[in-house]
């Protein structure tokens, strides 16, 4: 049964982030006048589908993306048959740079539209809850909080002279507000205030490294389960929260993978609560120094919830994408920096079909958040200015309306055809990656 659901959750997530990518160029080819010959959910070869008017609808065997085939254009089926015939008024050729442009965008659109959507209803029957507490649980190692002398225990009462009210405050005016400015903080410790202040350049610091305070009542989530590893075979799942590690008492997920790796092939005792049971075992990290947790830090102190109205939910949605795309952008730079494995950092079908189907057991918001965040991935991924990608031809249009010619058809297929067994190829590592630590 378990194989089954995570079968069917992952194709409900790939197939619908899919749909709305290739239902965005679609529908652009059609209000641009183009034909569309082919509508394929997955990549060849055709499995099965409906020929309406001019296009063939099908779905086809490899269940990893999909594809829109436009006449007249130069694509992932390397068709070249029309390009002997003078152009038709249909083709994609025949079109603007404008037409050409929105039909490329059109896709990468709507999966940030779906992203802004289900983050805009989550936020209208969800509302936000804020952290009602200034007061820090945890300071983390080698941080920059640490290094500027933050205590647990510690209440931040101002932030550059204005007073802050709760924990969103404070990130607010620390990482958005004051970017760029020299930052005065004044702390309330053990009765008695105490200033003290970040720089400039410790701010830059925050580009690369986390500022290092988690606030009181912050807990370590257990957000997915790795079949066969540790923490399966001693029962912890989804949802779990992890209270302590050998003798010190959990407050973030920084601490768990700290502590994790430096037990590696040691066993160590661990305590985590599931429902409202407090549990106990002993585990034994790998030689990675890994007990196969996705983990994330949660807030379990009190809070004050905000209900939106349906109007007032939508911006906060947009902030919800604004928020992802910096997240990804940042993993990204610390993957090129060399900050994170290459091989820890992308998962191919079966990541995803785990990940779907664990997030689904924490329940629907949870599953269409992680639906979310992936829409937001395929979306940056693709307007990559990399061949065969979305931005790949954007290229190829902005080079042909500064040149005010068409790109040699043969340039234009030896450099498609390398971009796509480039992603082949990164594609059958990605599956082999899944594989290997499945």
């Amino acid at each position: 049964m378990d194989l089954i659901s995570t079968i069917f959750y992952f194709l409900v997530t790939i197939g619908i982030l899919v749909l709305v990518h290739e239902l965005g160029h679609f529908l652009a080819a059609k209000l641009t006048g183009m034909r569309v010959d082919r509508f394929s959910l997955g990549f060849p070869p055709r499995a099965f589908g409906k020929k309406i008017g001019d296009t063939d609808y099908c779905i086809s065997w490899i269940p990893i993306g999909g594809y829109v085939k436009i006449a007249g254009m130069i694509d992932e089926s390397m068709d070249t048959e029309f390009v002997n015939k003078p152009p038709e008024k249909w083709e994609f050729r025949s079109k603007s740079f404008l037409a050409k442009l929105f039909v490329m965008i059109a896709g990468v659109v709507m999966n940030i539209s779906l992203a802004v959507l289900i983050f805009w209803g989550i936020n209208y029957s969800q509302g936000k809850f804020l952290k009602e507490t200034t007061e820090i649980g945890y300071v983390a190692e080698h941080s920059v909080a640490e290094k500027i002398g933050f205590l647990t225990g510690d209440k931040i009462e101002e932030v550059n002279n204005k007073p802050v009210l709760h924990w969103d405050d404070i990130n607010s005016k620390i990482y958005i507000e004051n970017i760029g400015k020299d930052i005065n903080i004044k702390i309330l410790r053990d009765g008695e205030e105490v200033s003290t202040s970040l720089s400039q350049i410790e701010m830059q610091k925050l580009k690369d490294q986390p500022f290092g305070i988690y606030p009181a009542g912050s807990a370590a989530l257990v957000s997915q389960i790795e079949a066969g590893k540790p923490a399966e075979a001693i029962g912890m799942k989804p949802g779990d929260m992890i209270l302590s590690i050998g003798n010190e008492k959990i407050f973030s997920s920084e601490q768990v993978i700290k502590i994790v790796k430096a037990n590696a092939e040691k066993e160590i005792s661990i305590s985590w609560l599931h429902h409202q049971d407090t549990l106990t075992g002993k585990i034994t990290p790998t030689t990675a120094g890994r007990i196969g947790v996705g983990i994330g830090t949660i807030y379990t102190g009190p809070k004050k919830q905000i209900e939106y109205s349906i109007f007032e939910a939508f911006p906060e949605g947009v902030k919800s994408v604004i928020t992802v795309t910096g997240m990804f952008l940042q993993a990204m730079k610390q993957l090129f920096t060399g900050k994170v494995k290459f091989s820890e950092s992308f998962g191919g079908p079966i990541k995803i079909a785990q990940m779907a189907t664990q997030s689904a057991e924490m329940g629907w918001v949870s599953f269409l958040a992680f639906m979310a965040l992936l829409s937001m991935s395929l979306a940056i991924i693709n307007i990559v200015p990399f061949p065969a990608l979305d931005g790949g031809h954007i290229v190829f249009l902005v080079i042909e309306a500064i040149i005010r010619r068409e790109v040699p058809v043969k340039a234009k297929m030896i450099i498609q055809q390398a971009g796509f067994f480039i992603l082949l190829a990164f594609m059958a590592f990605v599956i082999y990656n899944d594989i290997v630590n499945f």
